[in-house]
């Protein structure tokens, strides 16, 4: 393979964040890894901190309030795979979903475009959209979350 070609290909893949590229030109083959590209996707354990409660003196007896909408179980929608996320069907339009709409199981909620491909991306639960968690336009991966329901 052409030297020139080599320096054109790492180039590219160190300008345009991917993590790996292979190719195969006949009987030979490249394979450029970007590090830094590379270490970013990989997802780091967190440590966690067990907290003990922490006795206190009994409060006077009060009437059950209602539970807290904070206390509601919140699920995610996930990037079915790796691509570009749109909110709306196209730049001017309004877009799929906001926060605070509410969503049914199978209503459309964005377009992840992949290999030129805009596939729609659906809720699978019913829900209110608590927060959206990725810019308009912006680069998704596999399993990324996109949205809180709950």
């Amino acid at each position: 393979m052409d030297l020139r070609k080599l320096k054109t290909l790492i180039d590219l893949v160190s300008e345009s964040g991917v993590a790996e590229l292979e190719i195969t030109e006949g009987e030979d083959r490249v394979r450029i890894v970007n590090r830094q590209a590379a270490q970013a996707v990989v997802p780091t354990a967190v440590p966690t901190v067990a907290v003990q409660p922490v006795a206190t003196a009994p409060a006077p007896s009060a009437p059950a309030a209602a539970p807290v909408a904070a206390d509601e179980p919140k699920q995610t929608i996930n990037s079915p795979m790796v691509g570009t996320f749109y909110r709306a069907p196209s730049p001017g339009a309004t877009p799929f979903v906001d926060v605070g709409q509410r969503v049914k199981a199978g209503d459309t909620v964005c377009i992840i475009e992949a290999m030129k491909l805009l596939n729609e991306i659906e809720a699978e639960t019913d829900g209110v959209i608590q927060e959206i968690l990725v810019d308009n336009g912006a680069p998704v991966e596999f399993g990324q979350p996109l949205f809180v329901i709950a």
